[in-house]
């Protein structure tokens, strides 16, 4: 099976072209061998980019544990880079169908390739039962939540997958590998949860860890950066347009006044490889 490694912002993935390549028949097993970073090629997780009947390509997700997401920011840039450079569709202008709908992309070109992607993802989903949370509020923001023997406040949102965003003083390894897990499995989360834990330089700049679900600490999380930028206008801290700094790199965010976000960031192909069958 051909495979290539590409990553967003440090949010690494292994590809594999469904248009020319079989569709593996144990998906959940064959992601977290290649996403091993010991056994396998290293990465979050596996992406199949897919023909689609309503879009250019279809994208379908899988964490490093297997379990299969909705949709991953990071992913679905390096999709429309992959979909351009390698000639499946040579449009600037891409809709990729994911587990969150189609999402239209505008492909950034620095000669004949695809350098960095905006992307608009969406309005976010801030009703409690659609996100899921258990927690009060449509959406809940500054609620409390009690982990790990700590008492914070959390505001939450859905970017077609479940965020849990806490703004901290500075971030550290104690929340991020210590309360991150325990907000991921936390009961009043049903599907789960990605755990954002957010640092604010300015209204138009914060820095983020992310711990997310079915993956643990990743370089950097494209929805929960989206997600985090909806949480900080909700809760009054920051302003509509965020650049945000992640472990891997950056992400320029904007909740625009017709509710969409449009986030905007890097595509980078890091080698190609055969799996072996």
């Amino acid at each position: 099976m051909k495979f290539t490694k590409m990553h967003g912002a440090g949010n690494d993935y292994v590809y594999v072209n469904c248009f020319d390549e079989s569709l593996p028949t144990d998906i959940p097993a064959l992601a977290q061998q290649v996403s091993d970073r010991h056994k396998g090629i290293g990465s979050d997780g596996l992406i199949l980019i897919c023909p689609s009947e309503v879009g250019h390509a279809r994208m379908r997700m899988f964490n490093a544990d297997g379990s299969e997401s909705e949709m991953c920011g990071n992913g679905v840039r390096c999709v429309a880079k992959y979909v351009y450079d390698h000639g499946i569709a040579k449009e600037e202008e891409l809709k990729i169908e994911t587990g969150n709908g189609v999402l239209t992309l505008q492909c950034n070109l620095s000669g004949t390739k695809v350098e960095s992607v905006r992307v608009n993802m969406g309005k976010p989903i801030l009703t409690s039962a659609d996100i899921p949370t258990l927690l009060p509020g449509d959406p809940p923001v500054k609620a409390p939540l009690n982990v790990g023997g700590k008492r914070l406040e959390v505001t939450c949102v859905s970017m077609g997958n479940p965020h849990c965003i806490t703004f901290v003083g500075e971030l550290s390894d104690a929340w991020v590998h210590g309360i991150g897990p325990l907000i991921e499995s936390h009961e009043m989360f049903p599907n789960r949860v990605n755990a954002e834990f957010i640092q604010i330089v300015s209204p138009s700049e914060i820095i983020m860890r992310v711990w997310e679900r079915g993956s643990g600490e990743t370089q950097a999380c494209g929805t929960g950066a989206c997600a985090s930028a909806v949480a900080g206008v909700l809760a009054g801290i920051t302003e509509r347009k965020v650049l945000c700094h992640l472990p891997g790199g950056d992400l320029e965010l904007e909740w625009s006044d017709s509710d969409e976000v449009f986030m905007t960031g890097p595509a980078v192909e890091v080698f190609e490889g055969v799996w072996p069958e």
